[in-house]
């Protein structure tokens, strides 16, 4: 068994506005080992940015509040720590990579001193050592000519590369966890797929825990050892990647399984969607936040919020479709089609750059 690495119990996170207390995250829990992917997949809206950011502190107080639960990191809660003793993990221990390259990059500094400034934070090496590490770093990545790209600036730099840095800068501290946040969502499809390559081969080399948000079930079916399906600042289905794509037990798993375009389906093919919009978070609705979606949704569905069922020592969901006493509703038949295609087409599906 893989030592712990990250622990997330009962996590609630809050902001105020002036409409009201938006309850962004509400009762997150998981569990991440190291060396391992977790993927957390949503629709828009469903909490997985905030989670990750507040795996970092990075929730400005005020107008969040971190109203709940722990955030154990190697056993260390995180969640009472002060910004200077944050400063201390951050980039060190924990390292992020966001979505858009040109937001994380300062336009104004050269891509060499961008990198070798997170060594020289954290004393992880002297000028002249700093400098190498930086090059052989760009080299890692996959950048060609990095002693040339090193003195380049981020407009110099296409889309691709310019992540590549990104990358090269949340690796350089040589961190234990690494969030990606939606790291592919501003590439064009084939570059999407090199990055992909390129993040598992890292965490092979290295070791490296992952965090890996995402709204595309197609990258994850590629990067992930277990998938968190979050929903209306819940997780309501968890388990192995395997599980959760080829035995996926909630309604909302369904309908985004069902949604993701199929390399088999014609012009004509309409795309699935799911009916409806999330609920507004500033005051949840009573029982299953996802019933007023559900088509197969039950009367308790409206009147109790359904507990974590155990599916297997590996796959618990949170519907009560699940209970001994409901009715046992199969997988929608274009679902299970879906579910088929992919089992019958193996991994060549998935690495074909997943729709």
């Amino acid at each position: 068994m893989r030592p712990k690495l990250v622990e997330v119990k009962d996590l609630h996170i809050h902001f105020k506005t002036y409409a009201g207390i938006v309850q962004a995250v509400r009762g997150v829990s998981f569990e991440l080992y190291e060396g391992e992917t977790l993927a957390i997949v949503g629709e828009s809206g469903s909490g997985k940015s905030v989670t990750s950011n507040a795996l970092m502190k990075l929730i400005p107080q005020p107008p969040g509040i971190y109203a709940g639960g722990e955030i154990l990191f190697n056993g260390r809660d995180l969640v009472p720590l002060n910004d200077k003793e944050m400063a201390k993990i951050r980039g060190n221990d924990i390292a992020m990579i966001f979505q858009d390259p040109m937001t994380s990059l300062n336009p104004t500094m050269k891509i060499g001193k961008q990198i070798t400034e997170v060594m020289l934070q954290h004393n992880a090496a002297s000028r002249s050592d700093a400098k190498a590490r930086a090059v052989e770093l760009l080299h890692q990545v996959g950048i060609p000519m990095p002693e040339k790209r090193y003195n380049q600036y981020p407009h110099e730099l296409s889309g691709g590369m310019r992540q590549r840095v990104v990358i090269a800068i949340a690796l350089a501290a040589d961190p234990k966890l690494l969030i990606a946040d939606e790291p592919t969502t501003a590439l064009d499809v084939t570059i999407q797929a090199q990055i992909l390559e390129l993040m598992k081969d890292i965490q092979k080399k290295r070791n490296t825990s992952v965090i890996f948000i995402t709204h595309d079930l197609g990258v994850v079916a590629n990067v992930a050892d277990r998938v968190a399906v979050m929903y209306a600042g819940q997780i309501v289905e968890y388990g192995t990647v395997n599980e959760i794509f080829y035995n996926p037990k909630h309604p909302y798993t369904w309908g985004l399984l069902g949604s993701m375009p199929d390399l088999n389906s014609s012009a004509d093919d309409l795309l699935r969607t799911i009916p409806g919009s999330p609920p507004n978070l500033i005051s949840p609705p009573k029982g299953d936040a996802f019933a007023p979606r559900n088509e197969h949704a039950l009367a308790i569905d409206y009147e109790q919020e359904p507990p974590m069922f155990k599916v297997s020592e590996t796959h618990y969901a949170k519907t009560w479709l699940l209970h001994p006493d409901a009715p046992k509703i199969p997988v929608p038949l274009a679902v299970q089609q879906r579910i088929d295609s992919y089992v019958q087409e193996g991994d060549d599906v998935w690495n074909a750059k997943k729709f």
